[in-house]
Formats: structure tokens, sequence, C-alpha cells
């Protein structure tokens, strides 16, 4: 009798250490390598848009967060396979997404444009689309998945690295890189004496989170909290915290700002 008590509690012990907070951590899946979205700071540690959008969506649901560093083209099969909660990665939803994975309402919109050497006459898609040109994309982004159905005569190049894409550009190994507004203007940036940008987009797109097929309380939760966070300014201060110089830049262009 003793035994089966010792065992009763033993089993309860354990069950209870088992249901601790860890086991409510909304763990979130994103790629640490899309500054200022997702990306690591001088710890280490994850930082950026979607790492403080994550944190807040915690908030809301009273669920402590874990934020998992995994590559963009194994976080739909993470989120599948229940390794992650939920996806917030600047992913697009697209229709062949929906396909495996649900979406919540769209938090951000841009746009497919392009990266083109400063000594380019690209300017258009259409220009970049010819015979002998070549236009990097990188591999698994809708930028990937526009070439592949729309680039007709120009050699797609698929790279791992939006970098590597850049750095073609920048040595002439490739004429176009297809890649959003925010990032173009980035890249632009920091090379502006070998790049052009052509930020006016042929594609417009929209971002939203990643939801596991099944879930639609979380589908719900997360739609309130996105309505929410919109109407107290929650975006708008992510704006001038991490995107201050590309707003302003955007507004003096005449094109409509991301969030």
């Amino acid at each position: 009798m003793k035994n089966v008590l010792l065992l009763a509690l033993l089993s309860l012990f354990l069950t209870s250490c088992s249901s601790g907070p860890e086991d409510n951590t909304l763990v979130v899946g994103m790629e640490l390598s899309y500054p200022p979205f997702e990306m690591s700071d001088e710890n280490n540690e994850p930082a950026g848009v979607s790492v403080d959008l994550a944190k807040e969506l915690g908030k809301h649901l009273g669920r402590p967060v874990r934020i998992e560093n995994i590559a963009f083209a194994g976080l739909i099969s993470s989120l599948k396979t229940g390794k992650i909660d939920l996806i917030i990665s600047s992913m697009t939803a697209t229709e062949e997404r929906a396909q495996s994975i649900d979406f919540s309402t769209p938090y951000l919109e841009t746009g497919l444009c392009l990266l083109v050497s400063k000594q380019s006459d690209i300017n258009s898609i259409v220009d970049a689309d010819k015979s002998g040109n070549a236009i990097a994309v990188k591999q698994g982004t809708t930028g990937h998945l526009y070439a592949i159905d729309h680039v007709k005569h120009a050699t797609v190049l698929p790279l791992e690295k939006e970098t590597s894409a850049v750095v073609e550009v920048t040595q002439g190994k490739a004429d176009a890189f297809i890649y959003d507004q925010m990032s173009t203007f980035r890249n632009w940036k920091r090379h502006p004496d070998t790049t052009r940008p052509i930020l006016k987009p042929f594609k417009t797109e929209h971002w939203a989170i990643g939801i596991r097929k099944g879930n639609q309380e979380l589908v719900n939760s997360v739609n309130a909290f996105l309505t929410k966070f919109k109407a107290d300014g929650g975006f708008e201060e992510l704006g001038d915290r991490y995107l201050s110089e590309e707003k302003k830049a955007f507004k003096e262009l005449g094109y409509p700002f991301l969030f």
C-alpha cells in the first residue's frame, strides 16, 4: 500500500512539474537574418520588429514567448510538425502557402521591386526580363516564386542569402535582384555607388502571421491582437523605432508606408 501511495505521489509531483509556465510557452519561428524585422542584437539575442511584435502578442495571450531561429525555407514544415506555434518572419500570405498553413489577417503591405546596377538602363521588370540578362533571387522567397512563374527570357540565379544576391548586382554578375521594397531601399543605401533602386512595386504583397491548420481559436486570438495593436498605435511605434529613415523616404517618394 505504501509503495502504491508513493508511486501516486511521485506521479502527481512529476505532473505538476511538467505543467509549469514552460508548457504554456508560445514558440515563434523566424529567420534572424532580415534586419530590422528579424535579427540578433549585440548580445546575440533575437531583436527587431517581428521579435517585438511576438512579445506583444505573448503579453496579449498571457503566454511567455520563445523565439526559434529557423531558416526561412524550413519555417512551414516546422509549424506543421509542431516544432513551433507561429511564424512571424516577414512571410507573405500566398495561395500556395495557404494550402499548408493558415494565416492571420495581414499586418503589413509591401511589394516586389528591383535592385539594379547603377549603370544599368533597366527601369522595370519587363526591361530586366530580356535574353542575356541575369536576375538574382533569394531561394524560397516570393521573389523566387515570381521569377519561376513569370521570368521567361532572363536567366534566374537562385541564391541562399540576400547578401549574396546583392553582391551579384554590385559586381555586375546579375543585372537585377527581385526583393521587397524595404530591403531594396536598405541595400541601395549600403551600396549607393554601385546600385540603383526601382522601388515602384510590380507586385503587391501582404505579410501575415502563419498558424498551424485546425487551430481556429488561435487564429481568432491573433487577429484580435492585431486589430487592437494597430488601433493602439503599436505599428506606428514600431515604424518610428526601427524604420524612421525609410518611413520618411517613402513619404517623399509618394509610396505608402508598410503598416
